[in-house]
């Protein structure tokens, strides 16, 4: 993070504050590895909080450039126009993630608002803080194809995709996550959306211990699985992910989709075309999602994967 990474990085943000959008979104993508020097750095617009987000350790005097362009935005008239309020800075290679305010009041929590949907979202006390911004397509593809659809979210987390689902029609969403907590701001997240929870179930099991649970509420007209990389002691993507693909033909109706999401940029579009190939050969391969133009990706095949396959009639 030398000089002129940071002088890189200090123009994108007053680009980006001085039109600053309406609505949540990444402001930076340095992970993209599209700005050398800057591949640990990304920055989330928050809706007047902006959150800086540091995934590898750098060398004393790096991080105390980065606080002191941070802290300096704080007098610039990009700032002042975009309406923002605090800045916090996120420590995501250390075990507890801590986060600096470095601008504003403390906001421990704050809603965020998404193609009209509103999330609730946690901030300085957790790895991530409730919504996956790259997902944004997905949730849209989602919401678009679920008229009347009955939809099991596996891996439901804070349970995104179920409120793009319900909001776009959907009959039924089961949600299954391992963390009571996840689901419970899930809950939340429909409530601040005004949905019928009658047409939403939230399911807090292991998924490998639970498929007499899963079944019970099908078969599903879409199976939506975005997992982890990696859980410890619940799900390694490289041997767990075809576990779960080869459940799909007892899962789903004879003409249901899935949604299949993977990102891990050491695993190519490959791995999920050969594992659905060779797990549940029934299902056809239809499309691959775009990513949000503000996640670019110096390879196409690092970003976020979110394949569509189908069954044909």
């Amino acid at each position: 993070m030398n000089p002129q990474a940071l002088a890189t990085l200090n123009q994108h943000l007053l680009d980006a504050l001085a039109i600053a959008p309406r609505e949540t979104r990444r402001l930076f993508h340095g992970r993209g590895r599209c700005w050398p020097g800057l591949e640990q750095v990304t920055v989330d617009w928050l809706q007047g909080v902006v959150l800086v987000s540091l995934f590898k350790e750098v060398q004393a005097e790096e991080l105390a450039a980065l606080k002191q362009l941070l802290v300096a935005l704080g007098s610039t008239a990009q700032w002042q126009a975009s309406g923002a309020t605090s800045l916090m800075l996120q420590h995501r290679y250390l075990p507890d993630s801590l986060g600096e305010w470095l601008l504003g009041e403390p906001v421990e929590s704050c809603t965020i608002t998404e193609e009209g949907l509103d999330y609730r979202v946690d901030l300085g006390s957790k790895q991530n803080n409730g919504l996956f911004l790259d997902m944004r397509y997905g949730r849209n593809w989602v919401r678009a194809n679920a008229q009347g659809l009955r939809v099991l979210n596996l891996f439901a987390y804070t349970c995104g995709f179920s409120v793009a689902a319900i909001a776009g029609g959907a009959e039924k969403v089961v949600n299954l996550d391992m963390s009571r907590a996840a689901l419970s701001r899930g809950r939340d997240n429909h409530r601040l959306n005004g949905h019928d929870l009658g047409r939403v179930s939230f399911l807090g099991h292991d998924l490998f211990k639970s498929w007499g649970k899963v079944k019970q509420g099908g078969p599903y007209d879409l199976v939506i699985i975005d997992p982890p990389s990696f859980q410890k002691g619940s799900f390694v993507l490289s041997k767990d992910y075809a576990r779960v693909l080869r459940r799909l033909p007892e899962l789903l109706t004879p003409t249901g989709r899935v949604l299949a999401c993977m990102n891990d940029p050491a695993f190519s579009v490959e791995f999920l075309l050969d594992g659905m190939a060779e797990a549940a050969p029934g299902l056809h391969f239809e499309q691959r999602l775009d990513n949000p133009p503000e996640f670019p990706d110096a390879d196409v095949q690092c970003g976020l994967k979110a394949l569509v396959f189908n069954q044909p009639a």
